[in-house]
């Protein structure tokens, strides 16, 4: 198979959860701990920061990755999902693996994943630990698909484990509070093994403080321990949090002689992330006259920061582009878009995509007035036609509606 018949394979064979939703779904990790054993244990071989949470997981481990990369380590960056191509999810010293390794691995595993019915975020955990360790990664940034506790990436045992903050999201997954979600996430939390929190509050800390207890694990909270941050090419108001939670993970790293990090490897590393690691749809600005941005926050936690970002910004008139996965809270999510914009109701291509017009009668309970869109381009074209020069678009609601338009 070549690289798009390999992809097509892998849409459409193996359960994927950012398309089919719970039914890909996996509860225990017994199916990645058989692939692990197949592979021949690459997890054994890996340097590692294992990185959990609701939000931030990106954006921190894309930072740590460009600061580890200025001070000249070779480093495996494992994430999810990518935007446009497969490939972002894997790649080393901001290259993605290449086409022809997934389909050779893909051919190679294929009536492996048949036989046990793995799920496609199964085979690309196997995937990415092969690939970091056949090509020599010096370290490698891995971030949890979803939870923590039984998500596939846990079979690692990390340098360090990172915890960036909880917030209500996955919940029919997770739990449906915060206490059960952070238990969820502190699962990452090993023997031994040191543990950086981003954020916290009442219900969280006291989980990370059992977990980390339990497992004899010092446990560092970024936000009480670092005062200062430095500046970064993301620009968006909730980096202030992703930056101290790298800044402490980074410290750590350092006073611990796990790996070697000068001040200068930092602030460069934070100024150059986007083109060290190619990371996108964090508060990008995708155009001016009028300004466009975009954002991948895609819940309440995400987007209660990014919408108050949005009353900092100089208009006439508000234009935003919005567009749900159907596994949402719109009740907690659609209070905290404002009123006074006009808004262009779309649905991301893909069978979780929220219908367009449900949205737009559900928004209309909030005073969410505009029109509904046939495809997330016809609306994001629809709001550069209607924007005149002084006014501002917003693109965001879902990772999937960001990735149509860039």
């Amino acid at each position: 198979m070549n690289y798009k018949e390999t992809l097509d394979w892998m849409f459409n064979k193996l359960p994927m959860y950012q398309i089919q939703g719970g039914k890909a779904y996996r509860k225990d990790i017994t199916n990645t701990v058989l692939l692990a054993k197949h592979l021949g244990n690459p997890e054994r071989q890996l340097k590692c920061i294992h990185i959990a949470g609701t939000n931030g997981k990106g954006s921190t481990s894309h930072l740590l990755a460009s600061v580890l990369q200025e001070a000249g380590y070779k480093v495996g960056l494992y994430t999810s999902p990518h935007l446009k191509d497969f490939r972002e999810r894997i790649a080393i010293n901001g290259t993605p693996i290449s086409e022809d390794y997934v389909c050779n691995f893909i051919n190679k595993n294929k009536t492996f994943f048949e036989a046990n019915e793995l799920s496609f975020f199964e085979m690309s955990v196997g995937l990415a630990f092969e690939y970091f360790v056949k090509e020599k990664a010096d370290i490698n940034i891995i971030e949890v698909g979803m939870g923590g506790r039984l998500d596939s990436t846990n079979i690692v045992t990390p340098l360090v484990s990172v915890i960036t903050n909880i917030g209500l999201d996955h919940t029919q997954f997770l739990g449906d509070t915060l206490d059960a979600i952070a238990y969820e996430k502190a699962g990452i939390i090993k023997s031994y093994i040191p543990v950086v929190i981003g954020e916290y509050n009442s219900e969280t800390k006291p989980v990370f403080l059992a977990k980390s207890h339990e497992n004899h694990s010092e446990i560092y909270f970024a936000s009480d321990l670092i005062a200062a941050t430095y500046p970064s090419a993301l620009l968006g108001d909730y980096q202030i949090s992703n930056k101290k939670t790298v800044l402490q993970t980074l410290k750590l790293l350092q006073d611990k002689k796990l790996l070697s990090i000068s001040e200068t490897n930092i602030k460069n590393g934070f100024l150059n992330v986007i083109k060290n690691t190619h990371l996108q749809g964090r508060w990008q600005q995708i155009g001016e006259s009028p300004k466009v941005i975009c954002d991948t926050a895609h819940n309440a936690h995400g987007l209660k920061i990014v919408l108050n970002q949005l009353k900092k910004e100089k208009y006439n008139q508000l234009h935003i582009v919005l567009g749900l996965v159907n596994d949402k809270n719109l009740d907690e999510i659609l209070p905290l878009f404002p009123e006074n914009a006009i808004y262009y109701f779309c649905k991301p291509n893909i069978l979780r995509g929220l219908d367009e017009i449900v949205l737009k009668e559900k928004a209309a309970e909030f005073n969410l007035i505009g029109q509904t869109y046939i495809s997330v381009s016809k609306a994001y074209q629809a709001a550069k036609e209607n924007a005149k020069e002084s006014d501002f678009i917003y693109v965001g609601g879902s990772t999937f509606v960001v990735a149509e338009i860039l």
